[in-house]
């Protein structure tokens, strides 16, 4: 029961220098003032009649699409490429990131855990550079083509993967394992019958959203030479046949949307 004399007490101030969370959003707010003081964008010029006039003429040029069939069998190898590149890239990155996720995760409270810090530092570096600079130095060793694509895109998926990765076998309960290590089990029993069972729809679900991005990335990485649908693009655009880069770009909306909709219903299904 409240005394009757108990002193009044002001609520909290709004803005309280121990808020962290009122100084975070207040850096944020000035760093979006700061960027649009800072870059000359010219918003007038942008929805001016003149420049929606120029969209306009330019748009007009797509069409009509290209589907004459020897160009459509080009487009149709090119998405075959694409879709090969990301399959296989996600595949590589989904093996090698769950071995390095291994060492760079505790997986117990009495795991010493001594290679997590290196091994860390190892998948921040993987994934720190983006699939085009990899693709870029890539294609000096490996050539034009998809092998480069390929591999700048396990690389870099490795370095996400593999750190999604460790985090899921941090988190994962730790009962069944204590379990069988109070029993004598060996850590590998331990991990295959006891942590692996339980972080691995999280797993799939992990490399399955990475094979959605990995499928966009794929149609870009073309653009430098790395084969796929970006390649083809690329090439056309270059040459401003623009009747046959709407039928490339329809292609590449169609293979995303595709890929979209069988990643969603698989990961609904393992959720089931």
């Amino acid at each position: 029961m409240r005394a009757a004399n108990e002193p009044y007490r002001l609520p909290p101030r709004l803005f309280d220098a121990r808020c962290t969370a009122c100084w975070f959003t207040l850096g944020i707010v000035m760093l979006i003032v700061a960027s649009f003081w800072s870059l000359d964008l010219q918003w007038r010029a942008f929805f001016s009649a003149e420049a929606a006039s120029s969209m306009g003429r330019f748009v007009r040029e797509f069409f009509p699409p290209d589907l004459s069939q020897p160009f459509l069998g080009k487009v149709a190898w090119a998405t075959v490429e694409t879709l090969a590149m990301s399959a296989l890239g996600t595949l590589l990155a989904a093996a090698l990131g769950l071995v390095l996720a291994l060492p760079a995760a505790r997986m117990h409270d009495s795991d010493r855990a001594l290679a997590r810090a290196p091994t860390r530092l190892v998948l921040n570096a993987l994934r720190s550079i983006p699939e085009l600079v990899w693709a870029s130095l890539l294609l000096i060793s490996a050539g034009l083509g998809p092998f480069a694509g390929t591999l700048a895109l396990a690389f870099h998926t490795t370095g996400v993967l593999g750190r999604l990765f460790a985090e899921a076998l941090e988190n994962a309960p730790p009962g069944p394992g204590f379990a069988l290590r109070a029993q004598g089990v060996g850590p590998l029993r331990v991990f295959l019958y006891a942590t692996l069972p339980q972080v691995l729809p999280q797993l799939m679900s992990y490399t399955l959203y990475r094979w959605e991005n990995n499928i966009r990335a794929a149609a870009v990485l073309g653009v430098v030479g790395a084969g796929g649908l970006g390649q083809l693009l690329a090439f056309h655009m270059g040459l401003f046949h623009m009747n046959k880069t709407c039928t490339i770009l329809a292609a590449m909306l169609l293979l995303v949307a595709l890929v979209d909709v069988l990643s969603y219903a698989w990961r609904r299904a393992m959720t089931r």
